[in-house]
């Protein structure tokens, strides 16, 4: 079995919370007492984790250069959502679908604080491609504070193609594009919706902006032309937990 590792307190916490398999965690014997580690230790004991005690220096060695706090695991890679899921979620749930296509975000750090805000805002899926961006890491998941384990994410050969799939499901596709046809709080956002961000450089590629539905964009007053994609998606996917609320 392919393993991940977890590093730090809230993405180790959420993993164990959400049930994800995890065959082992190191711990700090500087950081066995505090309140926050307790609280995983027992999580861990629940699940039939085996738990390991070392110096820092081990964990050093385990994740270099990373800010574990004391903390790692070592759990089943990460499974990729399908679009079915992600479709069937919503209906479960009885809401109008809302889902985020990423067309080629490439920083996981990026990536991470966008599924941190996706979960916040009730989003059922995170739509990403296979080729040109970022998967699901060990540095997505710590930027993602724990979220990662809650929004399933789908990794797609051909965002078009999906975004022709996402539509004969019902939903309407969005893009966000610096020259949109109208303001984002113009938009319905109640109805079942796909909202389409680009990449940090390139934005919305052309042919995937072709096949939304139409285009929204963000004001700027100031003298950049462009918002990180993070910021971007966090003011879009309020938009739309305003809308709906």
């Amino acid at each position: 079995m392919s393993t991940d590792k977890i590093i730090g307190i809230n993405p180790v916490h959420e993993a164990l919370k959400a049930r994800r398999p995890v065959q082992r965690l190191l711990v700090s014997d500087q950081r066995k007492q505090d309140r926050d580690v307790q609280a995983i230790l027992r999580l861990a004991r629940e699940c039939g984790a085996e738990v390991r005690f070392a110096g820092r220096e081990a964990l050093n060695r385990e994740a270099p250069g990373a800010n574990h706090q004391g903390i790692i695991a070592i759990a089943a890679a990460k499974s990729y959502a399908t679009l079915d899921d992600i479709l069937a979620l919503p209906v479960q749930r009885g809401q109008a679908p809302l889902i985020l296509v990423l067309d080629g975000v490439e920083d996981p750090r990026n990536l991470g604080a966008i599924l941190r805000t996706a979960d916040a805002a009730g989003v059922h899926g995170v739509i990403i491609p296979e080729r040109r961006a970022a998967g699901l890491t060990d540095t997505v998941a710590k930027a993602a504070a724990g979220a990662m384990e809650h929004v399933p994410v789908v990794k797609v050969v051909n965002i078009s193609h999906t975004l022709d799939e996402l539509k004969k499901a019902g939903l309407w596709v969005a893009g966000a594009e610096a020259e949109g046809g109208m303001v984002y709080w113009q938009a319905d956002l109640v109805r079942p919706t796909a909202l389409v961000l680009g990449g940090e450089d390139r934005g919305v590629r052309r042919l995937v902006r072709e096949h939304c539905d139409y285009l929204v964009s963000l004001p700027l007053l100031g003298k950049i032309g462009s918002l990180n994609v993070s910021v971007a998606a966090g003011i879009l996917l309020y938009e739309a937990l305003r809308q709906r609320s």
